[in-house]
């Protein structure tokens, strides 16, 4: 058994709520392991939205989903959370002194008398268009799924395809880096924002944007590098070949809760039932705050989850010392929380 990593608390998913959960839980001098699918933190603000812009973060009137986590990671930096990158959480078994042992993908095994899921939506898998060699294009970068690196697009003939938010909001931030940019959409009605399919269609009278209206249809290329990108139009008999060195179709997610929904867990519709008091599940010690959680009232919003944070570091304290009494204190007069911050 001595491979068994002990620890606090093992925090399911390290996107921003897991990480603030590290500061709350560090404050009351909880360690913490954090275990994420992802080979980063951040969770869906890094992987996903890494450069959009989040403006309902309170005090920050704008930042991107990167400048978020890189911030909350300097916040959490004293209190030394281990990650487990790129491994999911596979089992959990009760053991007989009432902690957990949590088993990853990788083998890993860890053990805590509690756990907290912060594991937003679940994972989150990109819906794929129906064409084939796409893996080939995958794996060289000539197709994908989300913007990361806005720069890496630079010079580029871009074929962004959808008709939402993502697609549109792409369009618009991404032409004026672009060689070229063409939205593919099946008709041309679109489910973005008023003001953002507005400054779309304003850049394709502009001549800026090309808009297509079009089902995908297939690629066209070798060895994974893209020429072009077929599509077909509704009652034309042959699809048009749109050159591109670059796919984007942005059709949305599938959320798949995966190894967590045998937990044991009360679900409801891959939510996981609260309470507003502790945060805890259907399973005592067993905690979940950000999206994946559920209660009357529930606002999926970054900060909801920050304060769900705050109060479920409180309960777990109080299972991890049943004997220990927390006196509240505040960081802007406490010394020995500015001390564990490395402040004072």
């Amino acid at each position: 058994m001595s491979d068994i990593q002990k620890t606090d608390v093992i925090i399911i998913g390290a996107g921003p709520c897991g990480l603030f959960a590290v500061f709350e839980l560090g404050l009351l001098d909880l360690r913490c392991h954090l275990v994420d699918i992802l080979d980063k933190p951040g969770g869906q603000c890094a992987e996903l939205y890494p450069e959009k812009p989040i403006y309902d973060i309170p005090a920050l009137p704008i930042c991107t989903g990167q400048e978020l986590t890189d911030r909350l990671m300097e916040q959490i930096a004293p209190f030394d959370p281990v990650f487990h990158y790129g491994q999911m959480a596979e089992a959990l078994e009760k053991l007989d002194d009432g902690s957990w042992l949590l088993t990853t993908s990788d083998g890993a095994k860890l053990n805590a008398p509690v756990v907290v899921i912060a594991a937003g939506g679940g994972s989150f898998v990109p819906k794929r268009p129906p064409l084939s060699d796409l893996d080939d294009f995958e794996a060289s970068g000539a197709v994908q799924y989300a913007v990361r690196k806005r720069d890496t697009l630079a010079g580029k003939r871009l074929v962004i395809a959808g008709g939402g938010d993502s697609a549109l909001d792409w369009t618009v931030n991404l032409v004026d880096i672009a060689e070229s940019v063409t939205l593919v959409h099946r008709r041309d009605d679109f489910r973005a924002a008023p003001d953002t399919v507005a400054k779309m269609r304003a850049l394709v009278a502009e001549g800026r944007v090309t808009l297509h209206i079009g089902q995908l249809k297939g690629l066209e290329g070798t060895g994974g590098k893209l020429d072009n990108v077929l599509v077909q139009a509704a009652g034309v008999e042959a699809p048009d070949a749109l050159p591109a060195d670059v796919l984007i179709p942005f059709y949305g997610l599938t959320m798949k809760l995966g190894p967590i929904a045998e937990f044991g867990l009360n679900l409801e519709e891959n939510l996981i039932p609260v309470d507003t008091e502790r945060f805890e599940t259907s399973e005592p010690s067993i905690f979940a705050v950000g999206d994946i959680n559920h209660y009357p009232g529930k606002l999926k919003l970054i900060l909801s989850g920050f304060h769900e944070a705050a109060l479920m570091a409180h309960a777990a304290y109080g299972i991890i010392h049943p004997d220990k009494k927390i006196r509240f204190q505040y960081t802007t007069s406490s010394s020995s929380l500015q001390q564990k911050l490395g402040v004072a």
